[in-house]
């Protein structure tokens, strides 16, 4: 705004203030600037200080910020010109100073690599021990681009898929189940391994059956007195039934024992070691 509309615009202002409120030049108010009405549009371009402020913030660190002023200028990563992006690297730097020092510790140690590697491209390149040709300065920095590059672009691929409860919500219906139940389908092969589960099982569990057999020792002694009925003497292991089991073994001998308690029966031996010989008890009449 020039002096001749300045002065044009005084008698305006001081109508506004006759009544508190500011006269609409124009009919409304084209902007606010902060917070006062602004009526009609600058004649040159005005452009507050803090509106030129750089936030380095907004970069995720050095590589950030290196990766973003070579992409920004179309610079070949592969031969980066690292006088031009080290100013433009440093003009940032010295803009984060100015407010945060502590976070600008971290961009002051990239740019001195940027100058590190400049000024060996500088100097003469030495020979390798083998005689082959040097690395280049910038591979290791290259190298180191290339690959936060990857990874950026990765975690902007995975952030652009579709989030549960950013881009989508699950959907949840109630369903009322019949009152049928549905049953699952049996193979042949599922009847199969559990008939093979259950013999299994069954070898697990076996069982031993004890009877009890009901054995009289009269009866065995009517036995002996029968088998010895017409014999002169009859060998002691003779009158036992071995294939009968222990249980009338032991009956047979008590009832032998028992017959000749009562002397119906009589037991001799030779000699020591002699067959043992079983006989009835001779009564004399």
């Amino acid at each position: 705004m020039n002096e001749a509309e300045a002065l044009s615009a005084a008698p305006a202002a001081s109508e506004a203030a006759s009544d508190g409120l500011p006269q609409t030049v124009d009919g409304v108010a084209v902007a606010r600037l902060y917070g006062e009405p602004l009526f009609t549009l600058p004649q040159d371009l005005y452009i507050p200080p803090e509106a030129l402020e750089v936030f380095l913030e907004a970069f995720e660190g050095p590589l950030d910020l290196l990766l973003y002023l070579i992409r920004r200028q179309n610079f070949n990563i592969l031969d980066i010109p690292l006088a031009d992006v080290t100013r433009q690297y440093l003009s940032y730097v010295d803009e984060i100073r100015k407010t945060n020092l502590e976070l600008a510790s971290e961009y002051l140690l990239m740019a001195a690599m940027l100058i590190e590697i400049k000024s060996r491209m500088l100097l003469p390149p030495k020979k390798t021990e083998d005689g082959g040709e040097p690395e280049d300065p910038r591979a290791e920095l290259v190298r180191r681009l290339l690959e936060y590059e990857q990874i950026k672009l990765a975690a902007l691929k995975l952030d652009a898929l579709p989030v549960l409860g950013r881009d989508f919500l699950r959907a949840q219906i109630y369903i009322e189940q019949s009152l049928t139940p549905r049953f699952p389908d049996v193979e042949a092969v599922d009847l199969r391994d559990a008939w093979l589960e259950i013999l299994k099982r069954a070898k697990l569990v076996q069982h031993h059956k004890i009877t009890r057999e009901e054995l009289s020792v009269r009866e065995h002694m009517s036995i002996v007195l029968r088998r010895l009925q017409g014999q002169r003497f009859a060998l002691f292991e003779d009158l036992f039934e071995i294939d009968r089991g222990p249980q009338v073994l032991v009956v047979t001998f008590i009832a032998m024992l028992e017959l000749a308690r009562e002397r119906l029966l009589e037991i001799t031996q030779a000699e020591a070691f002699a067959p043992v010989y079983v006989r009835l008890a001779y009564t004399p009449t």
